[in-house]
C-alpha cells in the first residue's frame, strides 16, 4: 500500500545518477531478458519491442516445449463490482471487517461503531495473512491459526459524513475506533466438510491494536531517542499500526511489519529540533489521520520521540494470547513491507524486507545465533542480535549486501551516529551513506528455501526521471513495476554477495513505450502491473498479487508466474478483485490445497465515501459499506491449487 505522497524522497536521487542505457541493454542480454528462451528469441524480441507476435509461429513453438507449470483456466481482465476466480475453483468469504471473534462480540453495526466493539471484531483493511498449524481437533479435524495484519483505515469508507483527507472532520470516538481497527488479528480456524471456518471464542483468538502494550527490544531499547513522557525508560510502547505484509518465523511466531507510520502523526517540531531531519526522511508528520487532535502521543509537537517507536518489525507469539509483543529493533526502522524468513545452511535465520518507498532499499537481517528446531527458548530472542544489511545491485549482475553496523564505513559519530541505536533508528540514512541502490518501491521480498532464489516485488516509480535509472531499475517513469530474482550462492541466504536478474518488467507488452518484457507465450490476460505481494506454493511455484493494476483499466488480482525453463516469464491470471480493491496476503496451506487471499479497501476510488462507494462488496446491501475481507480459495473437485 503506497500512502507516501508527502514523504521526502531519498536525498541521493536529488544528486542524479549515471545514464546507463548501455548498461541496461548489457544487463538484459547477459543471459537473455527471460533466460532460457533461446528457442523463441525472435518472438521474445518482438514482444519486448511491442510488435505483434505471429500467433501461428507462437503455436508452433508451443508444441516443442514442456507443459506449463499451471493448468487452471485463465480468467479475463476486467473491472466490476465483485470478485472472480478461475473456473473449477470456489472463493468463499472467511472473515470480514466487523465479524465477531468471541461469543460476546457485538454485532457489526456500521452506523454505531465504537472502539470497544472494534476490539472484539475483525479489524479493517486486512493485508498480510500468516498460517500456523495446530494439532488436529479431537475428531481429527485440521486446525490452524490465521494471523492477519490490518494495515490502515479508510476513514471516508468506514464512517458516514467523512470526506477523504479531512482529518479535521473526525471525532474523538472515530479516532479511537480507527486506533482499534489497526494492528492485527489472530484467529483459530478449523476445517470440516464445509471448508475452513473461524472458531468463534477460541482461547487463541486475539486482537492487536494501535493501543496494545508492547515491549521494545534490541539495540534501540532504552535509547534516549525512544524516551517519551509516558515511557521514561524507552522500553515500552502502546500499539502497532500500518501493518502491511509480514512473516511467520521457523519457530512459529508472527512478524508484523510496520510500514507507513508517518501518516498517523500531526503537529510540527520546534525549529532546530534534533529529530527534524530524521522525521523528514520518514515523512513525519504525514497528517492523514486526526488522532493527534485527541491523543497527545500522535502530535509530534507534544511527543517528538513517539514516531521513533514505530516503523519496526513486531514479533508476536500467536499461541500465547497473554504474551507481550516485541518490537525487534535490530531489524531496522523504515517502512517495512514484509518480513519473510528462511534458515541458512549454517542454521542462522535470514529475514528479508523491502522499504516501500520510491527510491528506497532492499534489506536482509542475519541472526547471530542459530535456529534450534523444537527449542522454543533457544529461538525466542534470535531476532535481537544479528547484522542488518542493505542491498547494492551492481551492473555486473551481483548484489553486495552492505552491513549497517555502527563504526563501519561512514556510520560514525562524524556523520551523526553515536551507537547502533542511531543506525537502526535511521536505517534509511545509513543506507544512503553506504551507497545502497535506490529502488522502485520494494515491497514483498520472498525467499524460496528449495532453490536459493529470492523474489523482490518492485511496485512502480513514476517519479524516476531520465538519467536516474540504474541497472536494477531500468525504466524512468516506471508506472508498472518489475520483479527481480536474486540467487543466493549455493542456497546460502546469509551470503554477503549474491546474483540478480530481472524476471519480468511489468505492464502491457503490446505498448512499445511501456517497455514490458514478458514471455511471448503470455496471453492478453496473463500480464500484470504493479506487483506487490507474492507467495511460493507447496510445489515451489511463484504467485504474484498487485496493487495498482487498475491503472491499466483492469482490476487488481492474483497471477501465477513461471520462473523456469522456456516458459520463464509467462503469467497466468487466476483471481480478480472487486473494483477499488487491491489484493494482499496470499498464503497457501502446506498441502497446497487451500489459498487465503486478503481483499483490501474494496469500494475505494476517486470521490468514493461511505454513502457512495464504488461497490458494496461483499454484502451488496444498501445498509452495509464495503468490507475488507479474507477469502479462502479451494478447488471444487479437491486437490492442489493451480493444477
Amino acid at each position: 500500500m503506497d500512502q507516501s505522497e508527502n514523504t521526502t524522497a531519498n536525498p541521493r536521487i536529488a544528486a542524479g545518477a549515471e545514464t546507463i542505457s548501455d548498461i541496461i541493454e548489457r544487463r538484459l542480454s547477459r543471459r537473455g531478458f527471460l533466460g532460457g528462451l533461446t528457442a523463441v528469441s525472435g518472438l521474445a524480441l518482438a514482444a519486448c519491442a511491442g510488435r505483434p507476435v505471429d500467433a501461428a509461429a507462437a503455436a508452433a513453438h508451443e508444441m516443442k516445449r514442456p507443459a506449463p507449470a499451471f493448468s487452471f483456466p485463465e480468467i479475463a481482465r476486467g473491472l466490476d463490482q465483485t470478485h472472480h476466480v478461475a473456473e473449477g475453483y470456489r472463493a468463499d468469504i472467511l472473515l470480514r471487517w466487523g465479524d465477531p471473534l468471541w461469543a460476546d462480540s457485538p454485532a457489526f453495526d456500521p452506523l454505531n461503531q465504537s472502539a470497544e466493539a472494534q476490539r472484539r471484531q475483525f479489524g479493517y483493511n486486512c493485508d498480510y495473512v500468516g498460517f500456523v498449524t495446530l494439532d488436529p481437533d479431537t475428531d481429527g479435524a485440521p486446525r490452524s491459526l490465521l494471523c492477519v495484519n490490518h494495515e490502515y483505515t479508510s476513514t471516508q469508507l468506514m464512517f458516514p459524513g467523512i470526506r477523504e483527507d479531512d482529518p479535521a472532520g473526525i471525532t474523538r470516538e472515530i479516532a479511537l475506533t480507527e486506533i482499534a481497527a489497526h494492528g492485527g488479528t489472530v484467529v483459530e480456524i478449523r476445517r470440516s466438510a464445509e471448508g475452513w471456518k473461524p472458531v468463534i471464542g477460541s482461547p487463541f483468538n486475539r486482537r492487536l491494536t494501535a493501543d496494545t502494550p508492547m515491549q521494545i527490544t534490541g539495540p534501540a531499547a532504552g535509547d534516549a531517542r525512544l524516551v517519551t513522557g509516558e515511557d521514561p525508560a524507552g522500553r515500552n510502547v502502546l500499539g502497532t499500526m500500518n501493518n502491511c505484509a509480514g512473516g511467520i518465523t521457523p519457530w512459529g511466531t508472527y512478524l508484523m511489519a510496520e510500514e507507513n507510520i508517518n501518516g498517523n502523526f500531526l503537529g510540527a517540531l520546534p525549529e532546530g529540533h534534533p529529530e527534524t531531519d530524521n522525521h523528514k526522511r520518514m515523512g513525519v508528520p504525514g497528517g492523514w489521520y486526526g488522532w493527534g487532535k485527541f491523543i497527545d502521543r500522535f502530535d509530534v509537537s507534544k511527543q517528538p520521540n513517539e514516531p521513533n517507536r514505530f516503523g519496526w518489525i513486531v514479533e508476536v507469539d500467536p499461541q500465547d494470547p497473554a504474551s507481550t509483543p516485541k518490537k525487534r529493533t535490530a531489524l531496522g526502522r523504515f517502512k517495512h513491507e514484509g518480513a519473510e524468513s528462511v534458515v541458512a545452511p549454517d542454521g542462522r535465520v535470514v529475514v528479508y524486507c523491502g522499504d516501500d518507498q520510491r527510491f528506497d532499499y532492499v534489506y536482509k537481517f542475519v541472526t547471530a545465533g542459530r535456529y534450534v528446531p523444537g527449542e522454543t527458548n533457544a529461538n525466542s530472542n534470535l531476532l535481537d542480535d544479528g547484522t542488518l544489511y542493505v542491498a547494492r545491485f551492481n551492473d555486473d549482475g551481483t548484489v553486495t549486501w552492505l552491513p549497517l553496523v555502527f563504526g563501519t564505513g561512514p556510520l560514525t559519530p562524524a556523520n551523526g551516529f553515536s551507537s547502533q541505536a542511531d543506525v537502526v533508528i535511521e536505517a534509511r540514512r545509513a543506507g544512503d551513506l553506504l551507497g545502497a541502490t535506490p529502488m522502485d518501491r520494494p515491497e514483498d521480498v520472498e525467499p524460496d528455501p528449495k532453490t536459493g532464489r529470492v523474489y523482490v516485488m518492485l511496485t512502480n516509480n513514476d517519479r524516476r526521471k531520465p538519467g536516474e535509472e540504474n541497472a536494477a531499475n531500468p525504466r524512468h517513469s516506471n508506472r508498472f513495476g518489475h520483479i527481480i530474482e536474486i540467487t543466493e550462492p549455493g542456497g546460502d541466504f546469509a551470503s554477503e554477495t549474491s546474483t540478480w536478474e530481472i524476471l519480468v518488467r511489468c505492464g502491457d507488452p503490446s505498448i512499445a513505450e511501456v517497455g514490458a518484457t514478458w514471455n511471448p507465450l503470455t496471453t492478453e490476460n496473463g500480464w500484470l502491473a504493479s506487483p506487490d505481494n507474492c507467495a511460493i506454493d507447496a510445489q515451489g511455484r511463484l504467485w504474484v498479487s498487485t496493487d495498482g493494476n487498475d491503472d491499466t483499466g483492469a482490476a487488481d488480482g492474483f497471477w501465477a508466474l513461471e520462473t523456469d525453463g522456456q516458459r520463464r516469464g509467462t503469467g497466468r491470471h487466476f483471481f480478480r478483485c472487486p473494483i477499488g480493491a487491491e489484493l494482499c496476503g496470499p498464503r497457501f496451506t502446506p498441502d497446497g490445497e487451500t489459498l487465503f487471499l486478503a481483499v483490501q479497501h474494496p469500494g475505494d476510488g476517486e470521490g468514493a465515501n461511505f454513502e457512495s462507494p464504488t461497490t458494496r462488496w461483499p454484502d451488496f446491501s444498501d445498509a452495509s459499506p464495503p468490507r475488507p475481507s479474507v477469502m479462502v480459495i479451494t478447488r471444487i473437485d479437491g486437490g492442489v491449487i493451480g493444477g
